[in-house]
């Protein structure tokens, strides 16, 4: 058990410490590490739990960070997976505030975050890809067979856009109708 709890929190501090700025930018070290590296999820499960952080309070990381310790080591896993992913946030912020605060500005250091938010939006856009991928076909690499394709998901992605952006509805009440057009489709 104290291996396994090692084994988690070193692997939720490598996560979390590259996490600063949001899950959704290091979402791809997420699934290598839990999923191709480490086994502890399947694909499966891993895109269950984005689906799941879509509409439960919580960043991405954090989220998974509690399941899966707690599926491998119960609630103490959890503690240990969850504190470990959001240490390395909490001591960056808190170091980086004064920096922050004292050189806002520099030229040189406005130019680094603009940056680094071009490189996150990327990083979001890749994962964002992988997700559609993943949904569209059940595999997240371009290089899987296109024979895959679901017009089903296809079919409910398009309306549930058209739903949102056109009559402004609200995102809670289109994710029910994706969940019941799950169940009839599926």
């Amino acid at each position: 058990m104290t291996s396994t709890l090692w084994e988690l929190g070193l692997k939720f501090w490598q996560i979390g410490s590259f996490s600063i700025g949001g899950g959704y930018a290091i979402i791809a070290l997420i699934e290598d590490i839990l999923v191709n590296q480490e086994h502890w999820l399947t694909m499966k499960e891993y895109t269950d739990i984005i689906a799941i952080s879509q509409m439960t309070p919580g960043p991405l990381a954090i989220n998974t960070s509690s399941f899966v310790g707690l599926k491998h080591a119960g609630i103490l896993g959890a503690i240990v997976a969850t504190f470990s992913c959001v240490v390395t946030g909490v001591v960056v912020a808190l170091s980086g505030y004064n920096f922050f605060n004292t050189h806002r500005n520099s030229f040189v250091i406005m130019g680094v975050l603009r940056g680094l938010k071009a490189v996150a939006t990327g990083l979001i856009g890749s994962a964002g890809a992988g997700i559609l991928l993943l949904s569209l076909t059940g595999h997240n690499t371009l290089t899987s067979s296109i024979n895959s394709f679901d017009a089903y998901a296809f079919g409910v992605m398009v309306v549930s856009m058209f739903l949102l952006r056109r009559y402004k509805l609200n995102s809670i009440f289109i994710m029910l109708l994706g969940a019941c057009a799950g169940i009839a489709f599926y």
